[in-house]
């Protein structure tokens, strides 16, 4: 969640930025109310309990003065019982009090901690202000091929996938349902490779590879930002009360939690695959033709842990390594800065890379990489030490999708030849072993 000292010092800056998102800006009022709140209670908490402290010590003194007195038959025997229970009550009067601002107090922080979940994270300068068709264009790279001037009709990626044996959604649609398939034989290795070549290029990088975990726990969902306004996007196994995880970066969002990491030699990246699954809520009638959009797919996605002041060149490096990829499988592109209002919400800026798909005549994401600055740290409190030495802070954290089952859509849909046949990407033979994949029979 974001810092409560950015809505206290900067709250016109969180307005603004809910604002953008197509927010209520309204909440950061009630938040620095509750935050109020809890600071007055607590304050007021303090104080008591620290008088509190000083009238208990003064009941014991009391208390004794009366024994000694009365055990010696002293005149002032009982005026010194009497202040003892004077003493004794205000002693116990105190303490209901501390215990009523201290639950008060807790309240207080209940409410205000709610509320910081429900704000996304506070968004970059820069970032364009609308929804999902408000995005800004930053590079198209390369030209989409004219299939009419070569004389022919491009078929969509499923035709080719079924004519080359590569994709089979009648036999997934039976055994999973809906928007399941299977990859059978080339389309098996295609992947493969290209999830290896994904690999290969993060680890001569310095990525980790990590092959992750799919199932999370419920406190590591909510950590990574994706129990928020997304949670009916998400497969929930309830004997367990465990979640299927729609990325890796879920899996790799929690790996330090509750750890203080070392980033003195620079960001910890890795590079995770994993299978992903998505319940595609809100998608009916969308995309149902193919793998585009589906139920389960698999992924390498780039994590970075990095310092706060490290994170705008981080992210800007981690779309540097999506356009090698991209330049890897020969495909036309472009980059789009996503609207805030299309913004998840652990992000503070998010670069999409969009593929052309001849058959569509537009351009489908391919990839997104997205500057999650410490919001996620902050609720997983991963944490490093303060380079000036004043204890811990939460570090940043980045993320990045280097290949994708979707990715298929774009290699056979811009590759494919007049006979049925599809050309591989130079970069990419050595990990397939072929240079044309070829229709069957």
């Amino acid at each position: 969640m974001i810092d409560i000292k950015l809505v206290r010092d900067e709250p016109d800056r969180v307005r603004a930025s809910q604002q953008a998102r197509g927010e209520d800006p309204g909440i950061v009022d009630a938040i620095l109310a509750a935050d109020e709140r809890r600071r007055s209670s607590l304050g007021e908490f303090e104080s008591l309990r620290a008088e509190q402290k000083t009238v208990s010590r003064s009941v014991g003194a009391a208390m004794g003065a009366f024994q000694k007195a009365k055990k010696g038959g002293a005149a002032d025997a009982e005026h010194l019982e009497k202040v003892a229970h004077e003493a004794r009550t205000h002693a116990a009067r105190l303490s209901e009090q501390v215990k009523a601002l201290e639950s008060a107090a807790d309240e207080a922080g209940a409410e205000l901690e709610t509320l910081l979940r429900k704000v996304g994270n506070v968004i970059i300068d820069g970032v364009p202000v609308g929804g999902e068709d408000d995005y800004v264009v930053l590079d198209t790279i390369g030209t989409p091929r004219d299939f009419a001037a070569e004389g022919f009709e491009p078929l969509d990626h499923l035709a080719l996938g079924e004519r080359l044996g590569a994709i089979d959604m009648e036999r997934g649609a039976k055994v999973g349902g809906a928007r399941f398939y299977y990859l059978t034989g080339v389309g098996a290795l295609l992947e493969l490779a290209l999830l290896n070549m994904a690999i290969a290029q993060a680890t001569a990088a310095g990525f980790t590879a990590m092959i992750t975990p799919t199932l999370a726990r419920p406190e590591i969902m909510v950590g990574a930002g994706f129990m928020d306004a997304h949670a009916e996007e998400v497969y929930r196994l309830e004997a367990d009360d465990l979640y299927l995880t729609g990325t890796s970066e879920v899996a790799l969002a929690g790996y330090h939690a509750d750890e203080i990491i070392d980033l003195s030699d620079g960001p910890k990246r890795y590079a995770g695959w994993s299978a992903c699954y998505r319940r595609e809520a809100g998608s009916h009638g969308k995309d149902t033709r193919g793998i585009i959009r589906v139920h389960q797919f698999h992924k390498v996605e780039m994590f970075s842990y990095c310092r706060p002041e490290d994170a705008e060149a981080e992210h800007q490096r981690l779309l540097a390594w999506e356009r090698e990829m991209l330049a890897k499988i020969e495909v036309p592109y472009r980059i789009i800065d996503t609207a805030a209002g299309d913004l998840g919400g652990p992000a503070a800026r998010k670069f999409d890379c969009e593929a052309w798909v001849p058959t569509q005549g537009k351009y489908r994401e391919l990839t997104s990489t997205s500057n999650c600055t410490t919001y996620q740290a902050r609720r997983l409190n991963t944490r490093e030490r303060d380079p000036n030495g004043s204890g811990t802070r939460a570090v940043a954290t980045l993320n990045g999708t280097l290949g994708t089952t979707r990715w298929l859509v774009a290699i056979l849909e811009n590759h494919q030849q007049p006979d049925g046949s599809v050309r591989v990407p130079e970069a990419l033979r050595p990990f397939l072993g072929m240079d044309v994949l070829k229709p069957l029979g």
